[in-house]
């Protein structure tokens, strides 16, 4: 149906948690692949659909091993697990020295993640930069949204990023009590070089609480309840 990339320039800003916040109340069946090439944690991160661990080995690593000799959108599944809630995860890499030996993978991974038929894919690509071939990923995404923070180290960064990455908005992890200030001012500094600009809430407690047993306390979240905003204007801009 689409990939929907989420990434960040410097210190990737929430990547991991805007990601599984928009995946948990995405409008559409969705599976959330976690494609940083510098490792990931959302096996020790989101616990499994009966209450326990995600199996860390079983993911992108284990996609790699068997997609040398082709990758199909339908072998996407084989590799997924389910987390509480029953959210379909693929799982990435455990540490970046696994990334060395698939940096082939990026491309294939892509065109196969945005061809599944049945479902979205949000995929967390962590931090840009560091490696240049996940550009080929970047490349068969339906939207590329950079996050940042509304400081002006970050702004800087984002300004700089956005013109070597082709990317169509910008998510900035707003501190609640200056929201749509924080918004403001990062649509006017990014200007016409974006679609668009939107806010995901900076909640900590939010955060954790994704962590854990979900339920309504979750929903309740500043968190939770700016990305289902989010999740809708994605979805209308398709």
């Amino acid at each position: 149906m689409g990939l929907i990339v989420l990434a960040a320039d410097k210190g990737a800003p929430g990547v991991t948690t805007a990601a599984t916040a928009l995946a948990a109340v995405w409008p559409r069946p969705v599976l959330l692949a976690e494609c940083d090439p510098a490792g990931g944690d959302l096996a020790y991160r989101l616990p499994a659909a009966d209450g326990g661990v995600l199996n860390p080995g079983k993911g992108l690593l284990t996609l790699g091993a068997t997609a040398r000799r082709g990758l199909e959108p339908a072998q996407i599944h084989q590799h997924t697990q389910k987390i509480i809630g029953g959210l379909d995860v693929l799982a990435g890499l455990t540490h970046a020295e696994q990334a060395a030996g698939l940096t082939w993978l990026w491309g294939p991974l892509g065109r196969a993640l945005a061809a599944i038929p049945d479902a979205d894919v949000i995929a967390d690509c962590g931090r840009l930069g560091a490696h240049p071939q996940l550009g080929d990923l970047l490349a068969e995404a339906e939207q590329v949204v950079l996050l940042t923070r509304a400081t002006l180290d970050h702004v800087a960064h984002l300004r700089e990023r956005l013109q070597v990455t082709k990317a169509h908005g910008v998510v900035v992890i707003a501190d609640p009590r200056a929201y749509r200030a924080s918004i403001d001012d990062v649509r006017r500094i990014v200007g016409p070089s974006v679609q668009f600009v939107y806010g995901l809430a900076h909640d900590p407690k939010g955060a954790e609480l994704l962590r854990g047993q979900w339920g309504g306390r979750l929903d309740r979240s500043l968190l939770i309840r700016t990305a289902r905003d989010l999740a809708a204007r994605l979805v209308s801009h398709r």
